[in-house]
């Protein structure tokens, strides 16, 4: 698997993607601007995610960055120009994060987040929906939009669902910026990595996830864990006992239990 970027992505400013050995990385390029999500960056971001989601050189995901800090939030200087726009403006603006945030959430591949630096407000957000965060203790995270009269409206579902109620209430209606440490104690980050090492724990996880587990397993109970915190008691245990069933019979299944049974060691990719 080689380097070259797609045909697709080669006009992009703000981001780059590149795909190797089964993992594909897509790299916030805009450090000047501490990487602050404007609209043209979350488009940017949305067409890369969807090129990785079905890139056949790609089966697992790493969000990462240039510079100083992971991620800023939004960029205030747009943010501050779309005051002067209406609110019908203002929704399309907002869906289109919105939408960046549920792709992500939703996506077919396991996503981890290589968070280097701060992150914070939006930046913050994207480390949220990440399906595994891995930071360096030096990183500050935090939800700061209560700070300036702005909303954490979107990122409010996920972390929800993420940390429950209470630290989603601590972390939003405080908006205080709290260390990596208290971070991955909440549940926002799941390991903490010196600086140092901290691009190669990432590589090592992302291949093992690679190596060892079947792609189809994991997408498939990505959408499970998905769906289920919607459902009914009663209809979230029918689901997962038709996913169950219908799970049995795919050839990753077969693959898997014929190696196991045998004692053979099993490398998926």
């Amino acid at each position: 698997m080689d380097n070259m970027p797609t045909q697709e992505l080669e006009a992009l400013r703000y981001i780059r993607y590149e795909a190797h050995e089964a993992i594909g990385y897509i790299t916030l390029n805009r450090p000047d601007k501490r990487n602050a999500l404007s609209f043209d960056m979350v488009s940017e971001l949305k067409q890369a995610f969807e090129f990785a989601e079905d890139d056949e050189a790609c089966k697992v995901i790493v969000l990462r960055a240039e510079g100083a800090a992971f991620c800023a939030g939004a960029d205030l200087a747009y943010i501050q120009e779309l005051q002067g726009f209406g609110y019908t403006d203002n929704l399309a603006d907002s869906t289109h994060l919105m939408q960046l945030f549920h792709q992500i959430y939703t996506l077919k591949k396991v996503v981890i987040g290589q968070v280097q630096g701060h992150a914070l407000a939006g930046g913050c957000g994207l480390a949220t929906v990440c399906d595994f965060a891995f930071a360096v203790p030096e990183a500050k995270f935090g939800y700061t939009e209560v700070k300036i009269g702005f909303l954490p409206a979107i990122v409010s579902v996920f972390l929800l669902r993420k940390i429950g109620e209470a630290r989603t209430k601590q972390l939003l209606l405080t908006g205080e910026i709290i260390s990596a440490q208290a971070a991955a104690d909440f549940g926002l980050v799941n390991f903490l990595v010196p600086k140092e090492e901290l691009a190669a724990k990432v590589y090592e996880f992302a291949r093992r996830l690679c190596v060892e587990n079947s792609g189809q397993s994991m997408e498939l109970t990505k959408e499970m864990l998905a769906r289920i915190p919607e459902m009914p008691l009663e209809d979230s245990l029918r689901y997962a006992a038709q996913m169950n069933a219908a799970a049995r019979g795919s050839a990753d299944c077969r693959r898997g239990i014929a190696a196991f049974l045998n004692k053979e060691k099993i490398v998926w990719n």
